[in-house]
């Protein structure tokens, strides 16, 4: 038996053993006089889709679940980049320049500042920590940047700084969630989903929301933070790499030619197209979708996710490493995807949690070498999105899951070895770029020590109806109805932030 031969036979009797079990325990389950799992099934007939209040329902057409859509009003943005610094950077080293706490430096916290307050680690009194980083005001708009983020302070006139973005959740994991799916629980989808959902994409060879990550490691709240939750699963974030094959197993397997790759997913795709049509599964036809996609991607995706071919100017600009993965090549992969018509880029890098245990984790070696990593290549993307006309319709958003304290801190009333600061909620800094918001722009403030937000207090519900805002959508609005009730992303909160808006 030859190599194809024996591929076509195993395909075969793949297709043959999904056709016993669709006939055997689903089959059962249906069909049976008692007809339990049609009464299962009926209580949830009419309980999934979509239709906005006061508004028109999203067209989700399940055989082409990415067709690109018109929003229900002009959006100024048609796409998004999303870069999430996980674990926090300190915006007190960064943005957010207080004098003030510059000259407590070293004393016994205040009373007044504990009293009441919940903390990750810091117990007993701990010590304030003056910034450690001196600071400078540049543009026109006279924005504060620390000297760790040089090349990025060369562009504040293209940035709006939100000084005063809050949460209510101190641990890593359900702070991202909620920055992300508008719930500090699992099982939301994220904002990237909801975004391809009602939006699709311009490019049917290509993922609508595409997910890269940097670092070393994965965020705290794991791959839920890009997942479809109760959207279909066609809308989930796609992970590709910066390093070796984009997407996993995107290559034919040693002696399948392209031809019986298109063989075998087109009987694939004719098994799920008999179990439709038995079953009128919508879910079915958008499986077949992503079969067909899959298909596709095996050409697209080698192709747009190669910087190797971009010219050397390029690499300088936004310090490439082709080869390795690095937060720089999926920055530049992040341009090329946008340039190629993808909805929605998700970066994460983690690597910012900058507590003073250990030398990676402080302030002076850790934070410093983060931003290092960051400042060339955000500094190119803003720079090379505006040169090539993509910025004003492409929306950049940047910052973490929240902030960090003023004080030193101090884990079981005992100082680190080095110098850092414990998760904090009540004030960190974000800031978005293009995308129709304004430029050398500086909305909210925080105290004279960066504790608490004082004015233009704003938190992630705000920012996720901020971006949808940008992209054509009345957050309230865009629902989708699960199990009877009508979701939203941002949950029954947020504000779009108007004054932010060009």
């Amino acid at each position: 038996m030859t190599r194809d031969e024996l591929n076509l036979h195993r395909l075969v009797r793949e297709a043959r053993q999904a056709q016993l079990k669709a006939f055997t325990r689903r089959h059962f389950i249906k069909e049976s006089a008692m007809g339990l799992g049609a009464l299962a099934i009926g209580s949830f007939l009419g309980s999934c889709g979509s239709k906005p209040k006061g508004g028109n329902p999203v067209v989700f057409d399940p055989a082409k679940p990415l067709l690109p859509k018109a929003p229900p009003f002009l959006g100024k943005a048609k796409s998004v980049i999303y870069l999430h610094m996980a674990g926090a950077p300190s915006q007190l080293e960064l943005f957010d320049y207080k004098p003030e706490l510059e000259k407590m430096d070293g004393q016994d916290c205040p009373q007044s500042l504990l009293a009441g307050k919940k903390f990750a680690f810091i117990t007993g009194v701990p010590k304030m920590l003056g910034p450690q980083a001196k600071f400078a005001q540049y543009g026109e708009s006279r924005a504060w940047v620390s000297d760790n983020l040089p090349h990025f302070s060369t562009i504040v006139d293209e940035v709006t700084f939100l000084k005063a973005v809050t949460t209510d959740q101190f641990n890593h994991a359900p702070a991202q969630l909620l920055m992300h799916t508008g719930s500090a629980r699992l099982g939301n989808p994220s904002i990237g989903s909801w975004v391809t959902y009602g939006l699709g994409t311009e490019n049917q060879n290509l993922p609508g929301f595409v997910v890269l990550t940097s670092g070393g490691s994965f965020p705290d709240a794991g791959k839920s933070i890009w997942g479809s939750g109760f959207l279909p699963s066609v809308y989930q974030g796609v992970q590709c790499r910066s390093e070796g094959d984009p997407v996993l197993f995107i290559k034919d397997p040693e002696g399948m030619g392209r031809d019986l790759r298109k063989a075998s997913i087109d009987a694939i795709n004719a098994a799920n197209e008999q179990e439709y049509a038995h079953y009128n599964d919508p879910e079915i036809l958008s499986r077949i979708s992503q079969y067909e996609m899959a298909y596709r991607m095996q050409i697209a995706a080698p192709e747009v996710m190669n910087i190797e071919d971009e010219p050397p100017y390029i690499h300088e600009m936004y310090g490439t490493q082709p080869g390795k993965a690095c937060f720089a090549n999926n920055v530049l992969l992040a341009r090329k995807l946008v340039e190629k018509g993808v909805r929605f880029i998700q970066l994460f890098d983690w690597g910012w949690d900058a507590h003073g245990d250990l030398p990676q984790n402080s302030l002076n070696i850790g934070l410093k070498n983060k931003c290092r990593s960051i400042d060339k290549p955000i500094t190119a993307l803003i720079l090379d999105l505006k040169q090539r006309g993509l910025l004003d319709d492409t929306l950049v958003v940047w910052g973490g899951e929240f902030g960090r304290t003023p004080m030193l801190e101090n884990r079981n009333g005992v100082k680190n070895p080095y110098n850092g600061r414990d998760h904090h909620t009540e004030a960190f800094t974000m800031w978005m770029a293009g995308g129709g918001v304004k430029k050398g722009f500086t909305y909210g403030e925080t105290d004279e020590i960066g504790y608490s937000a004082i004015r233009g207090k704003v938190d992630p519900f705000d920012i996720q109806a901020t971006i949808l805002n940008q992209l054509g959508f009345d957050h309230e609005q865009f629902t989708y109805t699960f199990q009877g009730r009508p979701f939203r992303l941002t949950d029954v909160a947020g504000n779009v932030i108007h004054d932010v808006i060009a």
